[in-house]
């Protein structure tokens, strides 16, 4: 079997980044440069003539023109924390070093921080990727399947009416001759019906992509608005991997619940799962270059506004 470059790719290893991010130092240049990569600018007038005053251990930056103050944290994901940013950094890296997910209690081991701080720190971070997310359109040959996130509850119900699983549509945009997997969204659902499938296709599918699915019903609004589709019958064996129609996306759905399992034994599904699925997705959509995951996921946390704990805890997994 021919070496997959893909995964053999080398990734920033961790001496590496203890050179590029190994003191509070160079990680305020490092996030300066991602902020305000052709100097500062004010978030206000976007003006560039400013000047500096410390003030509480903080430097700030006041906009000549509009008088406007700013720090380097003020108005990112990192807004009012009072963690160093070298434990930011090492969050990040470890978020996106690993083949597979980390969970919080495992950042906590790592980061020497209490479990309530890991938590809003992963979730801040899963809040970026969410963001960045959201707006991915696929194109082209999509392969698509109906899925479900956790099981039964003990005393539950069974199936898919138990109140601990979590619908969600997982998409894989394929080449033309159905050979690699592009991008992919994971993205919860209320319910697999028509007013669903329309509204996650018009924000989702690029116009007169060619769908391929399995044979359920609501999936048949692809084509009533305008997209090429394709039902094939399939049974969850074997053969459905070996079908090129639907195997990508069945290879991408068991490896995506295979690593969900075996990292996360307790997850809110009907709080909390976009945001999960979300950072499986971004890392996904990202392999391709793996020394430019962290420095991408920086610019990503910068962009994403800021989130306090009480915002991250009444998530919903709904986007309308």
């Amino acid at each position: 079997m021919a070496m997959n470059a893909v995964q053999f790719q080398p990734g920033l290893s961790l001496p590496e980044f203890l050179r590029l991010y190994g003191s509070e130092n160079k990680c305020r240049q490092a996030m300066f440069r991602a902020r305000w990569p052709s100097g500062y600018q004010c978030p206000r007038c976007a003006g560039r003539d400013h000047s500096c005053f410390e003030r509480g251990g903080q430097a700030y930056y006041q906009c000549r023109a509009c008088r406007h103050q700013a720090s380097l944290v003020s108005g990112t994901l990192f807004s009012a924390t009072k963690l160093p940013l070298t434990t930011w950094f090492l969050a990040l890296y470890l978020l996106t070093s690993t083949k597979t997910n980390m969970a919080a209690l495992e950042l906590t081991r790592h980061l020497g921080v209490s479990y309530r701080t890991a938590w809003r720190m992963k979730h801040k971070v899963m809040q970026a990727m969410a963001t960045r997310e959201e707006s991915r359109q696929l194109s082209g040959v999509v392969q698509i399947d109906d899925a479900y996130l956790g099981g039964e509850r003990n005393g539950g119900k069974g199936g898919r009416g138990s109140e601990n699983k979590q619908a969600f549509l997982a998409a894989v945009e394929v080449g033309e001759d159905l050979e690699y997997p592009r991008h992919v969204v994971f993205e919860p659902v209320r319910h697999f019906d028509n007013s669903a499938i329309l509204d996650w296709s018009a924000r989702r599918l690029a116009p007169n992509s060619t769908v391929y699915s399995d044979g359920l019903w609501a999936f048949r609004r692809f084509r009533d608005v305008g997209h090429t589709h394709h039902a094939q019958a399939t049974s969850g064996s074997r053969a459905a991997l070996d079908d090129p129609r639907a195997r990508w996306v069945n290879i991408v759905l068991s490896n995506l619940k295979r690593s969900m399992d075996g990292t996360y034994h307790a997850i809110k599904q009907g709080k909390y799962a976009r945001r999960y699925l979300a950072e499986a997705a971004y890392r996904f959509n990202r392999r391709f270059d793996l020394p430019k995951l962290l420095p991408r996921l920086l610019v990503a946390t910068i962009a994403c506004k800021p989130c306090a704990e009480p915002l991250l805890r009444q998530a919903t997994n709904y986007l309308s």
